[in-house]
């Protein structure tokens, strides 16, 4: 192995960020001494914000100093693009490992060319349901979002007159932060309105069937959505539903695990399968997880990509699905008995990650940031009456343009 030190020979250290806190540090550093038995050399756990944007911040200010303080960087699905030039390529020393991984995440962490990170685990977002409230009514699981809006109608009008005053048909994240931008892109996507900016660095948001798209959300709003969905999160949405107050959820995987366990009202009661597709279009799950990447200005690189090469790997991913629940970026791991066992949702998981679409963090680069903000703003002010849809839609188109410096990344 690249990273084992040689008989004799002095043992180095290299230093990693796992943004990690309680279990997942945990898992992390149970890795990582893995590692350091394997190989003989030392690894450095190194403590970070919690919140994302801090911890971003944080490496962009070491990076651009060129700081050689962290070897080794668990960076967001969103950041390859905007950390890239600071990255190594690691396209060479994993070689045909990365096609183990996911295509599309690769694609993701694949900046100009070169492979800026290796994939560590994923998130892919699922529609969770109340399966005893499909079975009461004779619903079916809602293939489109026609379907979904016609059943959380259906029960959300029936629960009620039956005494539940406070059900509602569908909870999802609608506050103007990245998780309207996931749920708005699904939307999007799923109707065949594309991605915002094109993987070739066009514009493309200005269009019919995204303006319909938004236009069908924003008709949730006060009939099976609540008001208050403007200003859910992840986790607001899922106190509703895991208190059994709606039918329908869009979350992450890791509400399953939440709403399953021995002190929730919903437990044992739901079902989670791929999120809807639009009319005449396929569904679309937004990208989420973690990679790992390389600083560029580490002292040890090679030493450092070993550790990535191995805390990616199979082994340490199957380990990692089976003691924490992370879902692996290597399909092959989803076929892995004892993890289908551990995990019935990961059936889910495998049929969403066919269905993925890429928010565009790596054609835009360091201006993603500006481009998700322009973008959960303008389905904001849609979903919350302000704009309609295609008026906000060529505002966007506007405002990208501009921003781009000439329509094109």
């Amino acid at each position: 192995m690249a990273g084992t030190a040689p008989s004799g020979a002095a043992a180095a250290t290299v230093s990693i960020a796992c943004s990690a806190v309680g279990q997942e540090l945990e898992i992390c550093r149970a890795g990582v001494a893995a590692w350091e038995h394997r190989t003989g050399h030392r690894a450095r756990l190194v403590s970070t914000p919690n919140s994302a944007s801090e911890r971003l911040a944080l490496f962009q200010q070491l990076l651009a100093a060129r700081a050689p303080d962290i070897d080794v960087l668990q960076i967001d699905v969103v950041w390859p693009g905007i950390l890239g030039s600071h990255l190594l390529d690691l396209g060479p020393r994993a070689g045909s490992e990365a096609a183990e991984h996911l295509p599309e995440v690769i694609a993701n962490n694949t900046v100009g060319g070169r492979l800026v990170a290796l994939p560590w685990f994923i998130d892919v977002p699922v529609l969770y349901y109340r399966r005893d409230l499909l079975e009461k009514y004779g619903a079916r699981v809602p293939h489109t979002w026609s379907e979904l809006g016609r059943a959380a109608a259906r029960i959300q009008q029936a629960e009620r007159a039956a005494g539940d005053a406070r059900i509602w048909g569908y909870v999802w994240q609608g506050r103007a932060y990245e998780g309207l931008t996931c749920n708005a892109l699904e939307w999007v996507a799923s109707h065949g309105g594309g991605t915002i900016v094109t993987p070739e660095g066009r514009i493309s948001i200005d269009n019919a069937r995204a303006a319909q798209a938004l236009a069908a959300a924003a008709r949730w709003v006060g009939t099976i959505s609540p008001e208050g969905v403007l200003n859910y999160s992840e986790e607001e949405a899922r106190g509703v539903f895991q208190s059994g107050h709606a039918v329908f959820m869009r979350n992450w995987p890791y509400a399953w695990v939440l709403a399953q366990g021995p002190d929730s009202p919903v437990r044992g009661r739901i079902g989670a399968a791929p999120l809807p597709a639009g009319e005449g279009g396929a569904a679309a799950a937004t990208l989420g997880g973690a990679q790992l990447a390389v600083s560029r200005y580490s002292e040890h690189p090679a030493l450092a990509a070993d550790l990535v090469l191995f805390l990616t790997g199979p082994a340490e991913q199957r380990r990692r699905a089976l003691t924490g629940g992370y879902y692996p970026t290597r399909p092959r791991l989803y076929r892995d008995p004892e993890v289908q066992a551990a995990h019935p949702i990961f059936a889910t998981l495998v049929e969403s990650s066919r269905r993925l679409v890429l928010r565009p963090s790596a054609v835009t680069g360091q201006r993603y940031n500006r481009v998700s903000s322009a973008f959960w703003n303008t389905a904001h002010a849609v979903l919350s009456g302000q704009a309609d849809a295609e008026t906000a839609l060529h505002s966007l188109d506007r405002s990208l343009m501009r921003l781009s410096r000439g329509g094109r990344w």
